[in-house]
């Protein structure tokens, strides 16, 4: 009895060791909302069941394991789901992992990452806006990242998807309030080299205050890499600011996007504030102006409430103004629920 009692021990001891070394976590967010949508441009209004109104969403695993002496390896897979349809990825030919693929080692040191994982433009542009990453109501991220496909010729400023494949990701520890990400992509595919790829962003927050920074050179697209349209090499860069005066918070961005085959730049101011209306919620109004050069200029607003229902679960209500020069404004609205889990 003695001796089978001494082995459970042994046991438990092991057990608790193994799992406090290594860890696995599935992890991931289900976001869906209906609504009437018509941006600039759209012939007419479309009824929808749609999906990823506030956050795209996603499923994965992310684990870190210790290999002591403060070293930890680390690892990431997660992709994007279309859950109005059950389908997999953002878009039809979207990869299975196109959020996240990437093994690192982080440390004293920072951090350093292998494989898919974020692009200079994403975490400076989600973060200092008040509708953080909505692909469908956030003005500044549909300006950057969401190109139009109705006639307007709208594309996005971003030259190269909010995330980019086989690259090296260094990310600095947290110095004074004040942390960077360093990317290069490390891929050649024909007529064109990824190692030209390259960016970086700043982000610094103490007290209410906190700003930041991104500049990002791409000549492939992702997250299928091949050379862009004319085998161009495009430029983006971003300053952004952000205030919490506790009964409102402020948000103020300014960036440009070009090209080295053309004079035509895009320059892109973002306004924003988010006001806590009760406990668990928040009124949210963007606004987004992009001006392009010798081009359209495009006005984008949106405002709406966001209420937490509990920690992992919020309903959302949003209502939404786009207009570009010589086109057909378009009014969308839409009401939906996230959960993460």
């Amino acid at each position: 009895m003695k001796k089978t009692m001494v082995v459970a021990a042994c046991l438990t001891v092991l057990a608790t060791g193994v799992h406090a070394q290594s860890t696995v976590q599935v992890t991931g967010l289900v976001d869906l909302y209906v609504g009437s949508m018509r941006m600039a441009g759209d012939a007419k209004s479309r009824s929808v069941v749609g999906n990823s109104g506030m956050t795209t969403s996603w499923w994965g695993m992310q684990g870190s394991e210790d290999l002591g002496s403060g070293l930890k390896a680390n690892f990431a897979l997660g992709g994007f789901i279309r859950p109005d349809t059950g389908t997999s990825g953002r878009f039809t030919g979207d990869t299975l992992f196109s959020r996240d693929a990437s093994v690192g080692l982080s440390g004293g040191f920072g951090t350093v990452t292998a494989g898919r994982g974020k692009a200079p433009n994403f975490l400076p542009t989600i973060l200092f806006n008040p509708l953080g990453d909505s692909f469908t109501f956030s003005p500044l991220v549909l300006h950057a990242n969401v190109p139009l496909f109705n006639g307007t010729g709208w594309a996005a400023t971003t030259p190269a998807d909010t995330g980019w494949s086989s690259q090296l990701t260094y990310s600095t520890p947290k110095v004074g309030g004040l942390s960077a990400n360093l990317h290069h992509q490390l891929i050649d595919v024909a007529g064109a080299s990824g190692k030209k790829d390259v960016g970086f962003n700043l982000m610094y927050g103490a007290g209410p205050l906190a700003l930041t920074a991104f500049w990002e050179r791409a000549q492939l697209s992702n997250p299928n890499p091949a050379p862009l349209a004319g085998g161009a090499t495009k430029k983006d860069w971003m300053l952004g600011g952000s205030y919490d005066a506790t009964v409102v918070k402020g948000f103020m961005t300014y960036g440009q996007a070009s090209s080295d085959l053309t004079t035509i730049k895009a320059k892109t101011l973002s306004l924003g504030l988010s006001a806590p209306l009760s406990a668990s919620g928040k009124l949210l109004v963007g606004y987004a102006n992009t001006k392009v050069t010798a081009g359209n200029q495009r006005d984008t607003l949106t405002v709406g409430y966001d209420h937490f229902l509990s920690k992992r679960t919020d309903a959302y209500a949003m209502l939404m103004h786009d207009k570009i020069t010589t086109f057909r404004s378009g009014t969308s609205v839409g009401v939906g629920l996230r959960h993460r889990f």
